[in-house]
């Protein structure tokens, strides 16, 4: 039987999920008593699941499929990659063309002298190597010292031992001995729980200034970058204020501190811009990427890296003793190539720019005045809700921290909506190519979404403020 044309019954594939299947960020007991939701098929921004339930993807999978689901021309670009060359690896000093072609794409995509690029499978790995290039930049210019990385409290880098010491997510340095030395964490800049009683702007200086601090306290002999997303996305979109990101520029540039921007989010179109770099007035040593540059149709990810880095290294750095099986595997890469024709064909980040991001922005706003909002946010397409017992306060509730926001994603799952929740936000971040008719579809049910769960709180009596 082929599964993919004739999948077996629902509760079939449950069992046989259960008995042999370890999910990622997942509670094993809770999905193996209640059943995973299968799903069979996918085309635009809407999912099918195993018992033909339509759902409209707020996520884009994992902030990923860009260009929506079901792009023919995707899967065309790998089977013609697979017939020619299915794979062969970039050690020994040898390449292909994919990834020449890809990596000379990257180099004019990206900002200003981003012009090199190191590949991986993942946004994680990619992360780990930016340890590896930081800390063998500043050994191959006589300063090994410099080897601590600078991070942010509830950033997310990926799940690898690196990639999760660098975020700053206290449930995952709970678990297996995180993080690894010489990484250090400074406040994020989230203004709506932690702002108190600064204004927007003046709170951003004093969270930025916190960088300065902790290089201060370390020794600028020891520190060797910074790494921060633009908005921290698995974090909850928590966008910084109008003044974090120039201060951040100015510390890295007053004190020799590489700075390493993950856009593995960020990246190609969700902000606006190719790059949430640019959307910010970022000017990056290193940019990670993954995500978006496939649009999610084949693990690729990689660091695009500044030319004066990257020539330290041709010059003085020997052999970078480094590297994935599937750095810049050239299936990957074709795929990549046809995912950024088609964005840039098609115009999909300037529609996003002048159309899609200002109307998505009205019409998640007005999700404001719901009585369970206490603040609408959105940087193109990319947004948050937090969940609120009362709006003025911006306190939290009085029950566990994600209770309420677990309960509001359960009635979008049943709405036929996939929003993610975390803490007590709900976060979405929908394909770019989606319509203005299906950005309606999308609020109208996430409204609902709200009702319900208001409704609920309000029978549980949970509507209470944290003391």
């Amino acid at each position: 039987m082929n599964i993919l044309d004739n999948h077996r019954a629902t509760d079939e594939l449950q069992a046989l999920d259960a008995a042999h299947h370890l999910h990622p960020f997942t509670d094993t007991a809770q999905i193996n008593a209640n059943g995973a939701r299968v799903i069979t098929h996918a085309s635009g921004v809407h999912l099918t699941d195993s018992n033909g339930e339509k759902l409209l993807d707020g996520m884009a999978g994992l902030w990923c499929v860009n260009i929506g689901y079901g792009r023919k021309e995707l899967a065309n670009a790998a089977a013609r990659q697979m017939s020619q060359l299915p794979y062969y690896n970039t050690f020994f000093q040898t390449t292909h063309p994919p990834v020449i072609e890809l990596s000379s794409t990257l180099a004019r995509l990206a900002p200003a002298d981003l012009n090199r690029v190191f590949y991986a499978g993942s946004g994680s790995e990619a992360n780990d190597t930016n340890i590896r290039f930081a800390r063998h930049y500043w050994a191959s210019l006589g300063k090994p010292d410099k080897s601590i990385i600078i991070a942010r409290k509830n950033g997310y880098h990926g799940s690898t031992l690196g990639a999760a010491s660098l975020g700053g997510m206290s449930a995952m340095h709970a678990q297996g001995g995180l993080p690894i030395p010489d990484v250090e964490h400074i406040a994020q800049p989230y203004w709506y729980a932690e702002g108190r009683d600064n204004s927007p702007e003046e709170f951003g200086i004093a969270c930025a200034r916190e960088l300065e601090f902790a290089i201060a306290r370390l020794g600028e002999k020891n520190v060797a970058a910074f790494i921060a997303e633009p908005v921290q996305g698995a974090g909850g979109v928590i966008i910084p204020p109008s003044t974090y990101w120039p201060e951040i520029q100015r510390i890295c540039d007053a004190h020799e501190i590489l700075l390493i921007v993950d856009e593995v989010i960020c990246g190609f179109g969700r902000t606006g811009n190719w790059f949430g770099s640019e959307t910010f007035g970022i000017r990056p040593d290193i940019i990670t990427i993954a995500k978006g540059m496939s649009s999610g149709y084949l693990p690729i990810g990689g660091s695009i890296i500044r030319e004066e880095i990257a020539e330290v290294f041709s010059q003085k750095g020997g052999e970078f003793v480094h590297g994935y099986t599937y750095s810049g595997h050239p299936v990957a890469c074709a795929v990549a190539i046809e995912n950024l024709r088609i964005m840039e064909e098609e115009d999909v980040i300037a529609t996003v720019a002048d159309v899609s991001a200002p109307y998505l922005e009205e019409r998640w706003l007005s999700l404001a005045d719901h009585p369970l909002v206490g603040e609408a946010r959105i940087v193109g397409m990319m947004g948050a809700l937090e969940l609120a017992p009362e709006k003025s306060s911006r306190k939290p509730f009085a029950s566990d921290e994600g209770d309420v926001g677990l309960i509001c994603r359960e009635h979008s799952f049943s709405n036929g909506l996939i929003m993610r929740h975390v803490g007590d936000k709900m976060v979405m971040s929908p394909p770019l190519v989606i319509t203005k008719s299906e950005i309606d579809e999308l609020v109208e049910l996430a409204h609902m979404s709200l009702d319900q769960t208001y409704a609920d709180l309000k029978q549980r009596g949970m509507l209470k403020v944290s003391q």
